[in-house]
């Protein structure tokens, strides 16, 4: 179990720096834009708040994500992502741990806790 969550972290580093080089070209692009006045239609400025609110929903899911700019929003919340799937595996494995201990005391014919 360790070693897949280790192994997840690993992953994430690798997208996170390669995610960052594409958001930092993108950043620019979107300040050039906005300093030569570009404008763009209707319907991709309803996509752009789309975007917008659904960023600063996850801001307030990420803990400390108010305080992160887009880029590290995203590779936070990779992370954030793992740390949880590990600890969902944990519980499973603890559960099923705890149900087997369970069924054994069963057998031996002790009494159910009420």
């Amino acid at each position: 179990m360790e070693s897949s969550c280790e192994e997840s972290s690993a992953i994430v580093a690798t997208f996170s720096r390669k995610d960052k080089r594409m958001t930092q070209n993108v950043s620019k692009r979107q300040k050039r834009r906005r300093e030569s006045g570009y404008i763009v239609n209707n319907n991709n400025n309803e996509e752009e708040v789309e975007v917008e609110e659904k960023i600063l929903a996850l801001q307030k899911i990420v803990p400390g994500g108010e305080t992160l700019g887009v880029d590290m929003l995203f590779e936070e919340t990779a992370g954030y992502i793992l740390q949880l799937q590990c600890q969902v595996k944990a519980l499973k494995v603890l559960a099923s741990f705890v149900e087997g201990n369970d069924k054994q005391r069963m057998k031996l014919g002790a009494k159910e806790k009420g």
